[in-house]
């Protein structure tokens, strides 16, 4: 009989299940308390249990780690993860330190089903989707490799690795509620972002149940161009996604919705691509990412010159958005946007 991990729970649902097993409410506090520590790997870990609890409980149930893979680190200090599921699959985190923050690019699913043309993941197509604990236990296990390496504190999360989260939205939400939990790992919604190419009818649905930041994967406002980049704009078109940011996504007060914006040379680089851009993010409290494509083999893309980009983000400022060119991070290890991919084991 396969345990039940009790790391896919909410404290909500993990409460539910512990009642179901004919044990009082309150242990599931005890048990949730537990969970998130890093040094815990077993019910005997767990001290305040009674030692006949403790055997009850681990006859049904498991608590699960990620296995490390493989580890790599650039000349910019940016470190990929290659984690081994249960069933031997592989999917990458990365982790980007900076000055005042540490980031974790948290991947959702193996592989993705979203096709889009500049993305190495999406070649892979879809293999599954990760459970709750396989999301949040990208987050512990790199906390405990930064310990290990005296890395300092894991700040920040955004989910832009592997997958597409709002297809995997129950068990997204799931790691979300505990990866917040004050009872769990204790992230600020502040610090989380989740990034989306634009699955709208769960767009007012993430604002409503989870308080985090939005990034949308934009990289064009035009509809042709978009459609040629990102299959998924033939379903759900710039004017859709964009009227669903503008009117149904929560946004709280002094948040703003993040629009990505890769740029291709000779597709989406144009002023007047950004002069569309401009005009359709009217009336959308927003801050824009310009981003460099990052050259993949064998992708057939290639990046603007320095001189373009900063032209084309003029042209947004002098609309009065921000507009900020970011520079990607561990390109040597193909650990940039866009060059995760994985399809055995490393």
């Amino acid at each position: 009989m396969k345990k039940t991990d009790l790391k896919d729970f909410t404290f909500t649902q993990l409460t539910d299940y512990i009642v179901s097993l004919g044990l009082p409410a309150f242990r599931a506090k005890q048990i949730f308390s537990w969970l998130y520590r890093p040094e815990i790997h077993n019910f005997a870990q767990m001290t305040d249990l009674s030692k006949d609890l403790r055997a009850k409980i681990d006859e049904q149930c498991s608590i699960s780690s990620l296995q490390l893979a493989a580890k790599e680190v650039s000349k910019d200090g940016t470190v990929k993860y290659g984690f081994e599921l249960e069933d031997g699959l592989i999917i990458e985190s990365v982790l980007i330190p900076e000055e005042t923050r540490n980031t974790l690019c948290v991947s959702s699913q193996v592989g993705c089903a979203m096709g889009c043309r500049f993305c190495l993941t999406g070649t892979m197509g879809l293999k599954r989707n990760l459970r709750a604990a396989e999301i949040v236990n990208q987050a512990m296990a790199t906390m405990a490799d930064m310990d290990t390496d005296k890395q300092g504190r894991l700040t920040n999360l955004v989910f832009m690795g592997m997958g597409e989260p709002l297809a995997n939205f129950e068990n997204l939400v799931n790691a979300l509620n505990i990866l917040m939990d004050q009872r769990g790992l204790d992230f600020s919604s502040r610090k989380i972002t989740v990034s989306t190419c634009g699955l709208v009818p769960r767009l007012k649905d993430l604002g409503e149940q989870v308080g985090v930041n939005l990034a949308i994967s934009l990289h064009s406002a035009n509809d042709t161009t978009r459609s040629q980049l990102m299959p998924v704009n033939d379903t759900y078109s710039v004017e859709q996604l964009l009227t669903a940011c503008r009117n149904d996504f929560p946004l709280a007060n002094r948040r703003r919705i993040m629009f990505e914006y890769t740029l291709f040379e000779g597709i989406n680089d144009s002023l007047a691509d950004a002069k569309e851009l401009a005009r359709k993010l009217h009336g959308i409290r927003c801050k824009i990412n310009l981003l460099s494509y990052n050259q993949c083999d064998p992708l057939p893309y290639r990046s603007p010159a320095r001189k373009q980009i900063e032209a084309f983000q003029k042209v947004l400022q002098d609309a009065g958005y921000s507009a900020f060119i970011r520079t990607s991070r561990g390109a040597d290890i193909s650990a940039a946007c866009g060059q995760l991919a994985k399809k055995e084991k490393i």
